[in-house]
Protein backbone atom coordinates (compact mmCIF):
# COMPACT_ATOMS: atom_id res chain seq x y z
CA UNK A 1 0.00 0.00 0.00
CA UNK A 2 1.25 3.45 -0.85
CA UNK A 3 2.27 5.66 2.04
CA UNK A 4 1.05 9.22 2.18
CA UNK A 5 2.57 12.27 3.80
CA UNK A 6 2.65 12.77 7.54
CA UNK A 7 -0.22 14.79 8.96
CA UNK A 8 -0.15 16.87 12.16
CA UNK A 9 -3.19 17.44 14.30
CA UNK A 10 -4.14 20.44 16.39
CA UNK A 11 -4.79 19.82 20.05
CA UNK A 12 -8.56 19.57 19.77
CA UNK A 13 -11.08 16.80 20.20
CA UNK A 14 -12.33 16.57 16.63
CA UNK A 15 -10.36 13.42 16.15
CA UNK A 16 -10.04 13.81 12.45
CA UNK A 17 -9.24 17.35 11.41
CA UNK A 18 -5.84 17.79 9.87
CA UNK A 19 -5.75 21.39 8.68
CA UNK A 20 -2.59 23.40 9.16
CA UNK A 21 -2.99 25.01 12.60
CA UNK A 22 -0.63 27.81 11.72
CA UNK A 23 -2.45 29.06 8.64
CA UNK A 24 -6.00 30.35 8.36
CA UNK A 25 -6.14 29.95 4.58
CA UNK A 26 -6.50 33.72 3.97
CA UNK A 27 -2.91 34.83 3.57
CA UNK A 28 -2.31 35.27 7.27
CA UNK A 29 -0.15 33.18 9.55
CA UNK A 30 -0.65 32.69 13.27
CA UNK A 31 2.15 34.18 15.33
CA UNK A 32 2.26 31.40 17.91
CA UNK A 33 5.26 32.81 19.74
CA UNK A 34 3.46 36.15 20.12
CA UNK A 35 0.61 34.68 22.09
CA UNK A 36 -1.53 33.16 19.37
CA UNK A 37 -2.36 36.42 17.53
CA UNK A 38 -2.42 36.88 13.79
CA UNK A 39 0.56 38.40 12.01
CA UNK A 40 0.40 39.73 8.48
CA UNK A 41 2.21 37.75 5.82
CA UNK A 42 3.39 39.26 2.54
CA UNK A 43 1.41 38.05 -0.43
CA UNK A 44 3.33 35.83 -2.84
CA UNK A 45 4.29 37.59 -6.04
CA UNK A 46 4.30 34.65 -8.42
CA UNK A 47 1.96 31.83 -9.28
CA UNK A 48 4.53 29.30 -8.13
CA UNK A 49 4.84 31.04 -4.81
CA UNK A 50 1.08 31.02 -4.44
CA UNK A 51 1.04 27.27 -5.03
CA UNK A 52 3.77 26.88 -2.41
CA UNK A 53 1.93 28.97 0.19
CA UNK A 54 -1.47 27.32 -0.39
CA UNK A 55 -2.60 25.54 2.79
CA UNK A 56 -2.78 21.74 2.55
CA UNK A 57 -6.13 20.21 1.72
CA UNK A 58 -7.99 19.17 4.85
CA UNK A 59 -7.83 15.44 5.45
CA UNK A 60 -9.87 13.40 7.86
CA UNK A 61 -9.93 9.87 9.15
CA UNK A 62 -13.05 9.09 7.15
CA UNK A 63 -13.71 5.76 8.87
CA UNK A 64 -13.90 7.51 12.24
CA UNK A 65 -16.34 10.06 10.83
CA UNK A 66 -18.46 7.23 9.42
CA UNK A 67 -18.34 5.41 12.76
CA UNK A 68 -19.43 8.58 14.54
CA UNK A 69 -22.27 9.14 12.07
CA UNK A 70 -23.52 5.57 12.40
CA UNK A 71 -23.46 5.89 16.19
CA UNK A 72 -25.53 9.09 16.00
CA UNK A 73 -28.06 7.38 13.71
CA UNK A 74 -28.16 4.43 16.10
CA UNK A 75 -28.80 6.80 19.01
CA UNK A 76 -31.70 8.43 17.19
CA UNK A 77 -33.09 5.02 16.25
CA UNK A 78 -33.11 3.62 19.77
CA UNK A 79 -34.53 6.86 21.17
CA UNK A 80 -37.44 6.84 18.73
CA UNK A 81 -38.11 3.11 18.48
CA UNK A 82 -37.01 1.97 21.93
CA UNK A 83 -40.37 2.78 23.50
CA UNK A 84 -42.15 0.55 21.00
CA UNK A 85 -39.68 -2.30 20.54
CA UNK A 86 -38.06 -3.53 23.80
CA UNK A 87 -35.15 -5.04 21.86
CA UNK A 88 -34.13 -1.49 20.90
CA UNK A 89 -34.56 -0.12 24.43
CA UNK A 90 -32.06 -0.31 27.27
CA UNK A 91 -31.90 -3.56 29.18
CA UNK A 92 -33.84 -3.28 32.48
CA UNK A 93 -30.81 -4.57 34.40
CA UNK A 94 -28.52 -7.48 33.48
CA UNK A 95 -27.88 -8.13 29.79
CA UNK A 96 -27.42 -5.81 26.84
CA UNK A 97 -29.56 -4.60 23.97
CA UNK A 98 -28.74 -2.54 20.89
CA UNK A 99 -29.30 0.68 22.84
CA UNK A 100 -26.67 -0.30 25.40
CA UNK A 101 -23.90 -0.07 22.78
CA UNK A 102 -24.49 3.56 21.84
CA UNK A 103 -22.86 5.32 24.79
CA UNK A 104 -19.71 3.11 24.90
CA UNK A 105 -19.30 3.71 21.17
CA UNK A 106 -19.21 7.46 21.79
CA UNK A 107 -16.64 7.04 24.56
CA UNK A 108 -14.55 4.81 22.31
CA UNK A 109 -14.65 7.44 19.55
CA UNK A 110 -13.54 10.13 22.02
CA UNK A 111 -10.56 7.98 22.99
CA UNK A 112 -9.52 7.37 19.37
CA UNK A 113 -9.85 11.09 18.63
CA UNK A 114 -7.60 12.07 21.52
CA UNK A 115 -4.71 10.08 20.04
CA UNK A 116 -4.84 12.45 17.04
CA UNK A 117 -5.61 15.63 18.96
CA UNK A 118 -2.56 15.22 21.22
CA UNK A 119 -0.19 13.58 18.75
CA UNK A 120 2.23 16.42 19.48
CA UNK A 121 2.00 18.49 22.65
CA UNK A 122 4.55 21.36 22.71
CA UNK A 123 3.21 22.82 25.95
CA UNK A 124 1.73 20.29 28.38
CA UNK A 125 0.52 22.91 30.84
CA UNK A 126 -1.35 24.85 28.16
CA UNK A 127 -2.81 21.64 26.72
CA UNK A 128 -4.03 20.63 30.19
CA UNK A 129 -5.64 24.02 30.71
CA UNK A 130 -7.48 23.79 27.39
CA UNK A 131 -8.63 20.23 28.14
CA UNK A 132 -9.96 21.37 31.51
CA UNK A 133 -11.86 24.25 29.91
CA UNK A 134 -13.42 21.95 27.30
CA UNK A 135 -14.39 19.37 29.92
CA UNK A 136 -15.87 22.05 32.18
CA UNK A 137 -17.98 23.45 29.35
CA UNK A 138 -19.25 19.99 28.47
CA UNK A 139 -20.02 19.19 32.11
CA UNK A 140 -21.93 22.44 32.60
CA UNK A 141 -23.87 21.86 29.37
CA UNK A 142 -24.86 18.43 30.64
CA UNK A 143 -25.90 19.92 33.97
CA UNK A 144 -28.09 22.41 32.12
CA UNK A 145 -29.70 19.82 29.86
CA UNK A 146 -30.16 16.99 32.37
CA UNK A 147 -30.14 18.75 35.71
CA UNK A 148 -33.80 19.70 35.66
CA UNK A 149 -33.72 23.19 34.18
CA UNK A 150 -36.10 22.21 31.39
CA UNK A 151 -39.67 21.35 32.31
CA UNK A 152 -42.52 19.68 30.52
CA UNK A 153 -44.95 21.73 28.47
CA UNK A 154 -47.61 21.47 31.19
CA UNK A 155 -45.28 22.49 34.02
CA UNK A 156 -45.68 26.20 34.74
CA UNK A 157 -42.87 26.39 37.30
CA UNK A 158 -39.69 28.26 36.48
CA UNK A 159 -36.06 27.71 37.36
CA UNK A 160 -34.76 24.61 39.05
CA UNK A 161 -34.73 23.36 42.62
CA UNK A 162 -31.04 23.19 43.51
CA UNK A 163 -31.88 20.84 46.37
CA UNK A 164 -33.01 18.23 43.84
CA UNK A 165 -30.93 18.98 40.76
CA UNK A 166 -29.46 15.92 39.05
CA UNK A 167 -25.68 16.28 39.18
CA UNK A 168 -24.56 13.51 36.85
CA UNK A 169 -25.64 12.63 33.32
CA UNK A 170 -24.45 11.54 29.89
CA UNK A 171 -22.51 14.68 28.96
CA UNK A 172 -21.08 14.94 32.45
CA UNK A 173 -19.72 11.39 32.16
CA UNK A 174 -18.23 12.12 28.73
CA UNK A 175 -16.59 15.23 30.18
CA UNK A 176 -15.06 13.25 33.04
CA UNK A 177 -13.79 10.49 30.73
CA UNK A 178 -12.46 12.99 28.20
CA UNK A 179 -10.52 14.98 30.78
CA UNK A 180 -9.08 11.93 32.54
CA UNK A 181 -7.90 10.37 29.28
CA UNK A 182 -6.63 13.70 27.95
CA UNK A 183 -4.45 13.99 31.06
CA UNK A 184 -3.11 10.50 30.42
CA UNK A 185 -2.26 11.35 26.82
CA UNK A 186 -0.66 14.67 27.71
CA UNK A 187 1.42 13.55 30.69
CA UNK A 188 1.75 9.76 30.66
CA UNK A 189 3.64 8.76 27.57
CA UNK A 190 7.29 8.34 26.67
CA UNK A 191 9.52 8.13 23.65
CA UNK A 192 9.79 10.26 20.55
CA UNK A 193 6.68 11.90 19.18
CA UNK A 194 7.09 10.61 15.64
CA UNK A 195 8.29 7.01 16.08
CA UNK A 196 6.06 5.76 13.26
CA UNK A 197 6.25 2.09 12.49
CA UNK A 198 7.27 1.10 16.01
CA UNK A 199 6.71 -2.51 16.88
CA UNK A 200 3.93 -3.72 19.13
CA UNK A 201 6.22 -4.14 22.13
CA UNK A 202 7.66 -0.65 21.67
CA UNK A 203 4.15 0.75 21.55
CA UNK A 204 3.20 -1.03 24.77
CA UNK A 205 6.37 0.20 26.42
CA UNK A 206 5.74 3.78 25.35
CA UNK A 207 2.19 3.83 26.69
CA UNK A 208 2.73 1.47 29.63
CA UNK A 209 1.80 4.14 32.16
CA UNK A 210 -1.58 4.65 30.49
CA UNK A 211 -2.17 0.90 30.47
CA UNK A 212 -1.24 0.81 34.15
CA UNK A 213 -3.80 3.54 34.88
CA UNK A 214 -6.47 1.48 33.13
CA UNK A 215 -5.51 -1.58 35.18
CA UNK A 216 -5.59 0.39 38.45
CA UNK A 217 -9.01 1.84 37.62
CA UNK A 218 -10.39 -1.61 36.77
CA UNK A 219 -9.03 -3.21 39.94
CA UNK A 220 -10.32 -0.31 42.05
CA UNK A 221 -13.78 -0.59 40.54
CA UNK A 222 -13.95 -4.35 41.06
CA UNK A 223 -12.66 -4.06 44.64
CA UNK A 224 -15.26 -1.44 45.56
CA UNK A 225 -18.15 -3.15 43.74
CA UNK A 226 -17.56 -6.55 45.30
CA UNK A 227 -15.79 -5.55 48.52
CA UNK A 228 -17.82 -2.70 49.99
CA UNK A 229 -20.42 -3.44 52.62
CA UNK A 230 -23.86 -2.03 51.77
CA UNK A 231 -26.01 -1.43 54.88
CA UNK A 232 -29.77 -1.01 55.06
CA UNK A 233 -30.98 2.35 53.82
CA UNK A 234 -34.19 4.32 53.49
CA UNK A 235 -35.65 6.97 51.23
CA UNK A 236 -38.83 9.00 50.77
CA UNK A 237 -40.88 9.70 47.65
CA UNK A 238 -43.87 11.93 47.00
CA UNK A 239 -46.94 10.00 45.88
CA UNK A 240 -49.51 11.19 43.35
CA UNK A 241 -51.64 12.67 46.14
CA UNK A 242 -48.60 14.73 47.34
CA UNK A 243 -48.12 12.66 50.48
CA UNK A 244 -44.67 11.50 51.51
CA UNK A 245 -43.98 7.78 51.59
CA UNK A 246 -40.94 6.33 53.31
CA UNK A 247 -39.35 3.02 52.31
CA UNK A 248 -36.72 0.89 54.01
CA UNK A 249 -34.44 -1.21 51.79
CA UNK A 250 -32.96 -4.22 53.57
CA UNK A 251 -29.42 -4.93 52.40
CA UNK A 252 -26.65 -5.71 54.92
CA UNK A 253 -24.68 -7.45 52.15
CA UNK A 254 -21.34 -7.28 50.41
CA UNK A 255 -20.78 -7.73 46.68
CA UNK A 256 -24.43 -7.64 45.64
CA UNK A 257 -25.07 -6.47 42.07
CA UNK A 258 -28.86 -6.23 42.20
CA UNK A 259 -30.70 -2.92 41.76
CA UNK A 260 -31.26 -2.22 45.46
CA UNK A 261 -28.06 -3.19 47.29
CA UNK A 262 -25.08 -2.52 45.03
CA UNK A 263 -22.06 -0.41 45.95
CA UNK A 264 -22.51 1.83 42.88
CA UNK A 265 -25.80 3.18 44.18
CA UNK A 266 -24.56 3.39 47.77
CA UNK A 267 -21.59 5.59 46.82
CA UNK A 268 -23.82 7.92 44.82
CA UNK A 269 -26.31 8.20 47.69
CA UNK A 270 -23.57 9.06 50.16
CA UNK A 271 -21.44 11.36 47.99
CA UNK A 272 -23.99 13.04 45.71
CA UNK A 273 -27.07 12.64 47.89
CA UNK A 274 -30.10 10.58 46.96
CA UNK A 275 -32.03 13.76 46.09
CA UNK A 276 -29.56 14.45 43.27
CA UNK A 277 -29.93 11.07 41.52
CA UNK A 278 -31.99 10.07 38.49
CA UNK A 279 -35.61 9.50 39.55
CA UNK A 280 -36.68 7.23 36.68
CA UNK A 281 -34.11 4.40 36.71
CA UNK A 282 -34.21 1.70 34.06
CA UNK A 283 -34.88 -1.05 36.61
CA UNK A 284 -38.47 0.19 36.81
CA UNK A 285 -38.95 -2.05 33.75
CA UNK A 286 -37.83 -5.22 35.52
CA UNK A 287 -40.33 -7.96 36.35
CA UNK A 288 -40.09 -7.08 40.05
CA UNK A 289 -41.14 -3.47 39.39
CA UNK A 290 -43.50 -3.62 36.40
CA UNK A 291 -46.37 -5.85 35.48
CA UNK A 292 -45.73 -4.85 31.86
CA UNK A 293 -42.02 -5.79 31.89
CA UNK A 294 -39.88 -5.20 29.86
CA UNK A 295 -41.91 -2.01 29.50
CA UNK A 296 -42.81 0.46 32.21
CA UNK A 297 -46.05 -0.31 34.01
CA UNK A 298 -47.80 -0.32 37.38
CA UNK A 299 -45.95 -1.82 40.32
CA UNK A 300 -46.84 -5.41 41.22
CA UNK A 301 -48.46 -5.94 44.60
CA UNK A 302 -45.30 -7.63 45.91
CA UNK A 303 -42.83 -5.12 44.43
CA UNK A 304 -39.54 -4.72 46.34
CA UNK A 305 -39.09 -1.56 48.36
CA UNK A 306 -36.24 -0.35 46.14
CA UNK A 307 -38.39 -0.07 42.99
CA UNK A 308 -39.21 3.61 43.46
CA UNK A 309 -35.74 4.60 44.69
CA UNK A 310 -33.64 7.02 42.61
CA UNK A 311 -30.58 5.52 40.91
CA UNK A 312 -28.17 7.25 38.54
CA UNK A 313 -26.94 5.15 35.59
CA UNK A 314 -24.17 7.72 35.10
CA UNK A 315 -22.96 7.69 38.69
CA UNK A 316 -19.51 8.12 40.18
CA UNK A 317 -18.20 4.58 40.56
CA UNK A 318 -19.58 3.39 37.23
CA UNK A 319 -17.87 6.35 35.53
CA UNK A 320 -14.54 4.74 36.43
CA UNK A 321 -15.16 2.02 33.84
CA UNK A 322 -16.33 4.64 31.35
CA UNK A 323 -12.83 6.12 31.61
CA UNK A 324 -11.41 2.65 30.90
CA UNK A 325 -13.53 2.44 27.73
CA UNK A 326 -12.14 5.78 26.59
CA UNK A 327 -8.60 4.66 27.42
CA UNK A 328 -9.00 1.57 25.25
CA UNK A 329 -10.16 3.77 22.38
CA UNK A 330 -7.05 5.88 22.92
CA UNK A 331 -4.82 2.84 22.45
CA UNK A 332 -6.60 2.02 19.18
CA UNK A 333 -5.87 5.58 18.08
CA UNK A 334 -2.20 5.04 18.93
CA UNK A 335 -2.09 2.06 16.58
CA UNK A 336 -3.41 4.21 13.73
CA UNK A 337 -0.91 6.95 14.51
CA UNK A 338 2.18 4.77 14.79
CA UNK A 339 1.65 2.16 12.06
CA UNK A 340 1.79 3.09 8.38
CA UNK A 341 0.35 0.01 6.71
CA UNK A 342 -3.39 -0.59 6.79
CA UNK A 343 -2.97 -4.33 7.27
CA UNK A 344 -0.79 -3.94 10.35
CA UNK A 345 -3.20 -1.40 11.80
CA UNK A 346 -6.24 -3.61 11.42
CA UNK A 347 -4.53 -6.73 12.76
CA UNK A 348 -3.04 -4.93 15.75
CA UNK A 349 -6.35 -3.49 16.90
CA UNK A 350 -8.63 -6.35 15.82
CA UNK A 351 -6.80 -8.97 17.91
CA UNK A 352 -7.17 -7.08 21.24
CA UNK A 353 -10.75 -6.13 20.31
CA UNK A 354 -11.65 -9.77 19.69
CA UNK A 355 -9.88 -10.74 22.92
CA UNK A 356 -11.94 -8.20 24.86
CA UNK A 357 -15.12 -9.55 23.31
CA UNK A 358 -14.26 -13.14 24.27
CA UNK A 359 -13.23 -12.06 27.78
CA UNK A 360 -16.47 -10.14 28.26
CA UNK A 361 -18.68 -13.09 27.31
CA UNK A 362 -16.57 -15.39 29.48
CA UNK A 363 -16.97 -13.10 32.50
CA UNK A 364 -20.73 -12.96 31.91
CA UNK A 365 -20.84 -16.75 31.73
CA UNK A 366 -19.05 -17.04 35.08
CA UNK A 367 -21.33 -14.61 36.92
CA UNK A 368 -19.96 -11.11 36.26
CA UNK A 369 -22.98 -10.15 34.19
CA UNK A 370 -23.10 -7.45 31.54
CA UNK A 371 -24.84 -4.47 33.08
CA UNK A 372 -24.94 -0.95 31.68
CA UNK A 373 -26.27 0.70 34.85
CA UNK A 374 -23.32 -0.65 36.85
CA UNK A 375 -20.97 -0.41 33.84
CA UNK A 376 -19.66 -3.85 34.79
CA UNK A 377 -16.32 -5.24 33.62
CA UNK A 378 -17.97 -7.73 31.27
CA UNK A 379 -20.09 -4.93 29.80
CA UNK A 380 -16.97 -2.81 29.30
CA UNK A 381 -15.15 -5.64 27.53
CA UNK A 382 -18.05 -6.62 25.25
CA UNK A 383 -19.02 -3.10 24.19
CA UNK A 384 -15.44 -1.93 23.70
CA UNK A 385 -14.46 -5.08 21.84
CA UNK A 386 -17.50 -4.68 19.61
CA UNK A 387 -16.59 -1.05 18.98
CA UNK A 388 -13.06 -2.04 17.96
CA UNK A 389 -14.22 -4.74 15.55
CA UNK A 390 -16.96 -2.55 14.11
CA UNK A 391 -14.46 0.26 13.59
CA UNK A 392 -12.11 -2.20 11.86
CA UNK A 393 -14.90 -3.23 9.52
CA UNK A 394 -15.67 0.38 8.63
CA UNK A 395 -11.97 1.07 8.14
CA UNK A 396 -11.73 -1.84 5.69
CA UNK A 397 -14.72 -0.60 3.72
CA UNK A 398 -13.73 3.06 3.65
CA UNK A 399 -10.01 2.53 3.15
CA UNK A 400 -8.69 5.93 4.30
CA UNK A 401 -5.96 5.59 1.66
CA UNK A 402 -4.98 9.25 1.92
CA UNK A 403 -4.70 9.25 5.67
CA UNK A 404 -1.41 7.62 6.69
CA UNK A 405 1.08 9.08 9.14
Amino acid sequence: MAAAKSVDFPAGVNGGSATNPANDGEGRRRDIEAGGGWASMPAPTTTAAAETQRPPREQRLVSLDVFRGITVVLMILVDDVGGLVPAFSHSPWDGVTLADFVFPFFLFIVGVSLAFAYKRVPNKTLATKKALIRASKLFLLGLLLQGGYFHTIHDLSYGVDLRKIRLMGILQRIAIAYFAVALCEIWLRGGASDDNGAGGYALIRRYRHQLFVGLVLTVTYMALLYGMYVPDWKYMVTSTDTTLKQFMVKCAVRGDTGPGCNAVGMIDRRVLGIQHLYTHPVYLKTEQCSINSPRNGPLPSDAPTWCEAPFDPEGLLSSVMAIVTCLIGLQIGHIIVHFKEHGKRIVRWSIPSLSLLILGFSLDLFGIHMNKSLYSLSYTCVTTGTAGLFFAGIYLLVGDNNFIF
